[in-house]
């Protein structure tokens, strides 16, 4: 029996041994789960808790699917709000060309379409935690399409992104990055 097994693993061509490489996002601007520099956090004259820069970290993601046409990205904190989420980020038609963005340039507007995130502005809000609140975990997810680049009409919200990717998302990556405004964080 052993012989027989041996002889027929044998017979199967390597490839179907092989995985497929996973599909990752990765920033040289913190580790998955660690913590953010305070420049990342968001900028508003309003908010005692954004004080921050409201500069975009670099992302990078490598290995999407082989039929991929576009990308999308969300940041999301699913417990801001008061655990209602808060999506800081909405961008999507993103060239499957495209596999980075250097540091600000998610806050510039170049290179992709942008949606509406929660404060109502296009792009990179930064976060902005309540003191007291503790560590929020803010949830960097890529997901590459089919759908070719400029398919979907600017200004699309978080919930009006993903009903558009309905059958249309082919995997995602995602990273973590932490921040706390608590001085004992």
């Amino acid at each position: 029996m052993r012989v027989a097994s041996a002889l027929l693993l044998a017979a199967l061509p390597a490839a179907s041994f092989a995985a497929n490489p996973l599909f990752t996002l990765q920033s040289p601007d913190f580790t998955d789960n660690a913590f953010m520099a305070k420049s990342f956090a968001g900028n508003n004259k309003n908010s005692p808790a954004c004080t921050g820069e409201n500069i975009s970290p670099a992302l990078s993601w490598s290995n999407a699917p082989p039929e991929t046409k576009s990308f999308a990205i969300l940041v999301t904190d699913p417990v801001g709000g008061k655990g209602l989420g808060v999506t800081h980020m909405v961008v999507y038609n993103i060239p499957a060309t495209t596999t980075s963005f250097a540091r600000g340039d998610l806050t510039s507007g170049k290179g992709y379409t942008a949606g509406k995130n929660s404060p109502g502005t296009r792009g990179w809000y930064g976060p902005c935690p309540p003191v007291g609140s503790g560590m929020h975990h803010y949830n960097f997810v890529v997901i590459a399409t089919d759908l070719p680049p400029e398919q979907l009409k600017a200004d699309l919200t978080h919930d009006a992104l993903l009903t558009q990717l309905k059958g249309h998302a082919l995997g995602a990556a995602s990273l973590v990055g932490r921040f706390s405004n608590d001085p004992q964080q």
